[in-house]
């Protein structure tokens, strides 16, 4: 057999033929050594070494706490020979590429992603993907006014890609979008468990004139004046006070239109329940005047339980409107005529009491008094 005699250059090639630059190999971790570089038997006549710049693209990892002496890594091939004999490896590019698929495939799929933020200023976050470098906009970061920025490095965040231009390495994250995402999650829920009649604890959000919101946790109600209390002519901010914490029921569902009215638990039960337990027809009773109108005067036996004197019942003479025998506020003696419980209207006489002077008089005196 006649053996073809090879120059050295032809077995050399021989020999790095499948270590080419920009080639990926696989070998065996043989030494990590003290300056962090990672020597690895690649199967061929040099070994392969991975300088710790080309380990990671954070300078403070540690190969020895990813890796040990015979496990298996991958890498690139930057240099058939870095001088010295040995083949220049680099693993965070090859990380990287494969860093690069399933970066590709998260944004795809519109996944979440949890890194460590690695820098911070005023116009937001900075992250890293496996060395993919993301910025997220204070806009975007669900940072509130009250936190300091300075707070979140070196914490982990949650964040969905919205923007990602490969060619021009842009590539934007937001917190904001998982939180909508979230917030819009619990609101369904929200919305499909809500009746009228359930019991809630909420937050005053913010009094006006004519009532105040009362904050859910997720959703914002509408509690009415009329609903703070049983009693007329209530000033909302003498009822409550911002910040404050109370009970609310649900009395107006609109699922449509995400609105919500409530009730105040604390104005407590209707005084007209019991009504007919406190009084009766023909009873003479104590009232203030509340409402001068056109036909007669609004009147209020106690909170929540108003009545009508009619312009007829005010006085044996004619008058021509209310204020000539009342005044706003007065407190004056009535008779109760006529009493509907079922839709709560009272009917009372004041004229009635005049038909008997002298006991009128009195009762004058009394108020006088």
């Amino acid at each position: 057999m006649t053996y073809k005699e090879e120059s050295f250059e032809e077995l050399f090639n021989n020999w790095v033929k499948d270590v080419k630059l920009d080639k990926t190999v696989e070998g065996t971790i043989i030494d990590i050594n003290s300056k962090n570089e990672i020597i690895v038997d690649l199967g061929y006549k040099s070994d392969g070494i991975i300088p710790k710049t080309e380990y990671s693209f954070n300078e403070d990892d540690d190969p020895s706490d990813e890796f040990k002496i015979g496990d298996k890594i991958t890498a690139d091939v930057l240099k058939t020979n870095d001088g010295l004999g040995n083949v220049l490896l680099s693993y965070k590019r090859a990380k990287l590429r494969k860093s690069k698929e399933n970066f590709n495939k998260k944004v795809k799929n519109e996944e979440i992603i949890e890194t460590v933020i690695t820098s911070v200023s005023d116009k937001g976050f900075i992250t890293n993907y496996e060395g993919i470098r993301i910025f997220i906009p204070i806009s975007l970061s669900g940072i509130t006014r009250e936190e300091n920025i300075e707070d979140y490095k070196q914490k982990k965040i949650k964040y969905k890609i919205i923007e990602y231009d490969e060619k021009s390495r842009k590539i934007i994250g937001s917190v904001k979008a998982i939180n909508e995402e979230e917030r819009e999650k619990n609101l369904k829920i929200f919305w499909d468990e809500i009746k009228i009649g359930k019991e809630y604890k909420g937050k005053v959000t913010s009094i006006s004139t004519y009532g105040a919101f009362i904050d859910l946790g997720i959703v914002q109600g509408l509690l009415h004046i009329s609903e703070m209390s049983w009693g007329r002519n209530q000033i909302p901010n003498e009822i409550l006070e911002l910040g404050q914490e109370i009970e609310v029921i649900t009395i107006d569902v609109d699922k449509e239109n995400r609105r919500l009215k409530l009730s105040y638990k604390g104005k407590g039960p209707d005084p007209w329940e019991n009504l007919e337990e406190k009084y009766s027809i023909n009873d003479i009773v104590k009232v203030k005047v509340m409402k001068l109108m056109p036909f007669g005067a609004f009147v209020e036996l106690e909170t929540g339980i108003e009545g009508l004197v009619h312009i007829s019942q005010i006085s044996e003479r004619k008058i021509a409107k209310p204020e000539e025998e009342l005044k706003l506020g007065e407190m004056v003696n009535a008779k109760i005529i006529d009493l509907d419980k079922e839709n709560k209207k009272l009917e009372l006489s004041i004229k009635e009491l005049e038909g008997t002077s002298n006991e009128y008089k009195e009762y004058k005196k009394e108020i006088e008094n």
